[in-house]
């Protein structure tokens, strides 16, 4: 029996994939469950499992193939065919025999238009082809649609690959380019308006390097969260305000309850569920950091969903996000912080687990930090850096007076977007987040 080996829907609006490397070859014995193949869209990169255990028969794409969802990628030959041949023989010789394919029919997922507004008009002009992730490399770098017709492609019928454009751009750097007709402000996938950085003119770099120094390229992630970051500081005045926070009553808690936790359910807990659950509770008393911002329109999300900030083992940054974070008890957290943060590092997370946040927080505390500024993940208008716990002295005030005690002491800051958060409701947002924590009850059952 043959099985195909389906695109897989990854998303809502991702309708297509590049493939990035085969992890097996054609004559490959291939176990069930086991990843065959890595694929990239404009979102995320991950793998693709073999449903069902036999030998990888015949690969249909090559690497940097652009791949619809629902196309079969490859045919795995299960059973008696699986040895290549069957078993049948007739006066010593083999006989081949060829079955009927089994087919999973998954409908084909036309271009949605939300994905191609994500994409500059200019990149995507003309009747040529091209990936999501040349296409959204071209967007970040400005680069027009005649300089993309003018790449010539290594790819399959002369397509554009990741690293035509790449070394396209590396080109550039050595040579004055003059551009015309400058982009004029675009509203974003997310609604979000903002003025389109102006095409940059590159020239060699001004930057000198001694014999020693080692140049390393910046992978895709990286290049995907620098722009991220530029993008965001251009587009919101940000603004940052710290609160100190004694969190001994949350420390005694965990204490308490992490042996009888992890007994329970095979899995340690951290503080980072209880610092969800007190923002969650401070933000449905202000509503307002919950935003996003379209030009001058405020677009108040009903949702509460929970970016989790994220490093990698690499080096870069995900931000996997816990949607409909309300509805969950503070055990519900504790187990899905510890599934996505787990599945984040080992890229096994899903296009639509990083998308459509509406409030991030990053945990500088597990790097020793005491405190930081983040920058704000847009379109979303606040995000919450919380700094390490520390033993301090600090003075405590009792019936009998003023004492000194050792007390489990936290900086939290806020960084918000100026345009819709004032000083007052960004400040009033951060101290009741760390009120709320404050007054944790130690004997709070999970």
């Amino acid at each position: 029996m043959m099985h195909d080996l389906i695109m897989p829907k990854m998303g809502e609006s991702i309708t297509e994939a590049t493939i990035l490397n085969w992890l097996v070859k054609e004559g490959e014995h291939i176990e069930a469950d086991q990843p065959v193949l890595e694929i990239a869209t404009d979102k995320v990169d991950s793998e693709v499992i073999s449903p069902v255990a036999g030998i990888m028969s015949k690969i249909l794409f090559s690497e940097n193939d652009v791949v619809p969802v629902g196309e079969v990628l490859a045919h795995i030959a299960q059973g008696e065919e699986s040895g290549i041949v069957t078993k049948n023989e007739v006066h010593g010789d083999l006989e081949f025999v060829e079955e009927e394919q089994k087919e999973i029919e998954i409908p084909y997922v036309p271009v949605h238009s939300e994905m191609k507004s994500t994409i500059s008009n200019e990149a995507i002009a003309g009747d040529r082809f091209y990936s999501p992730l040349v296409r959204n490399i071209a967007k970040e770098e400005n680069i027009t649609a005649d300089e993309l017709k003018a790449i010539k492609g290594t790819g399959a019928e002369g397509r554009v690959t990741k690293n035509d454009i790449l070394a396209h751009i590396e080109n550039k750097k050595n040579t004055v380019i003059k551009i015309e007709d400058k982009p004029q402000s675009i509203v974003s996938q997310n609604a979000l308006r903002r003025v389109e950085k102006q095409p940059t003119v590159h020239t060699t770099s001004s930057i000198n390097h001694g014999a020693h120094d080692e140049i390393v390229e910046m992978d895709r992630m990286r290049r995907l969260i620098a722009d991220h970051m530029v993008m965001s500081k251009q587009v919101a005045p940000h603004v940052c305000s710290f609160v100190e926070c004694d969190v001994t009553n949350i420390v005694m808690w965990r204490n308490k309850v992490k042996a009888k936790f992890l007994q329970e359910n095979h899995q340690s807990i951290t503080f980072t569920p209880v610092f969800i659950d007190a923002c969650i509770k401070a933000i449905k008393e202000y509503p307002m950091i919950n935003s996003s911002v379209d030009g001058y329109k405020i677009i108040k999300r009903k949702d509460i969903n929970i970016g989790m900030a994220t490093a990698l083992t690499n080096g870069n940054l995900i931000v996997p996000v816990i949607r409909n974070a309300d509805r969950l008890n503070l055990k519900g957290l504790a187990v899905t912080v510890n599934d996505v943060a787990t599945r984040a590092r080992e890229s096994q997370l899903k296009p639509d687990e990083v998308k459509e946040g509406t409030f991030t927080i990053t945990n500088i505390g597990s790097f020793g930090n005491i405190m930081g500024t983040p920058i704000i993940n847009q379109p979303q208008v606040a995000i919450l850096a919380i700094g390490s716990i520390k033993k301090r002295p600090m003075v405590l005030e009792t019936d009998q007076g003023d004492v000194i005690g050792i007390r489990h002491m936290m900086y939290m800051s806020l960084s918000y977007d100026h345009r819709i958060i004032d000083g007052y409701l960004g400040g009033s947002f951060l101290k009741r987040i760390a009120d709320i924590l404050e007054a944790f009850d130690v004997n709070t059952a999970i």
